[in-house]
């Protein structure tokens, strides 16, 4: 990272801290009465990105299969790099399966477009047609009844921003976890043993868990306005613009009562390239990290 970006980093970090008044990046935000109010069987755009983690994208897909939607349509939109062989042919995979309720949606970019992920959660939101836009991570699971009972808690919402109130998470899993090595083998439907995951509670509407209206996605996008968080990358960024999001809609999100979110906390982070010394410290950083929060 070259200096100018360290320090706009910096200044947008502060700012998201409310150090900075949100509207003068973000002038557009309609107003709560502004909102459509929908009601009925909804539609939702479930927005995730994967690089060289399609071990644990198949666990994300296969929850859709596994758990389909009854009162709500899905598009489930995947961000990808066609250089990811592993998750190309994934996509392929799941792509051939017909699910009730679900559509497949895979979107490849070029990967210094992909390495910054606000470039396409921000060409996702500017484009959905869906009432609400559920932004996540690859490693996130829609399981039993999640859908549904999402689909009942939007009903005449206008909210800009929600999230999950209790999320399903396991303990910190290395690369040599029978999980992820079954995820690592060839394409094919997965579950997971759901005793092994301990719920948590975020009070906030982290990365892998903003749900966005559509109506205030179509108007200011995710993060449109900061050059930093839509400047294509030769690595991995890593996702600072969540904070930002949350600023730029004033909102930390409100939290919705919905069972079945399973999310694989993991160690190793696979899509990060460029010197092993500094992936080592990312690494034990996130040990640290976990130690201290007690999972």
């Amino acid at each position: 990272m070259n200096i100018r970006n360290f320090l706009l980093l910096g200044f947008f970090k502060l700012a998201a801290k409310g150090l900075v008044p949100a509207s003068w990046f973000e002038p557009d935000l309609p107003m709560e009465k502004e909102r459509s109010a929908r009601a009925g069987v909804l539609k939702l755009e479930i927005v995730s990105h994967c690089w060289n983690y399609s071990h644990f994208l198949v666990y994300q897909l296969s929850s859709l299969v596994h758990f389909p939607p009854t009162a709500i349509d899905v598009t489930m939109t995947v961000f990808f790099c066609p250089e990811d062989k592993d998750t190309s042919r994934l996509l392929n995979y799941f792509g051939s399966i017909e699910v009730p309720g679900i559509t497949w949606n895979w979107r490849p970019l070029p990967r210094e477009k992909l390495f910054r992920r606000g470039i396409g959660r921000n060409l996702a939101a500017l484009q959905t047609k869906a009432d609400w836009v559920w932004f996540t991570d690859c490693d996130l699971m829609f399981r039993e009844n999640c859908l549904d009972t999402l689909s009942d808690c939007l009903q005449h919402r206008r909210d800009a921003l929600l999230f999950p109130e209790e999320e399903l998470c396991t303990t910190l899993l290395t690369e040599d976890n029978p999980m992820l090595q079954v995820g690592s083998d060839e394409p094919k439907v997965l579950d997971i043993a759901s005793e092994t995951f301990s719920a948590q509670h975020p009070g906030r509407a982290t990365g892998p868990l903003q749900i966005a209206h559509g109506d205030v996605c179509r108007a200011v996008g995710y993060c449109r306005s900061i050059r930093l968080y839509q400047t294509p990358s030769d690595t991995w960024c890593k996702a600072h613009e969540d904070r930002a999001f949350r600023w730029l809609l004033r909102s930390p999100g409100r939290p919705i009562p919905i069972p079945g979110v399973y999310r694989i906390k993991h160690v190793s982070k696979g899509r990060y390239t460029g010197i092993t010394g500094k992936n080592k410290l990312r690494m034990g950083l996130r040990k640290l990290q976990a130690k201290v929060r007690g999972y």
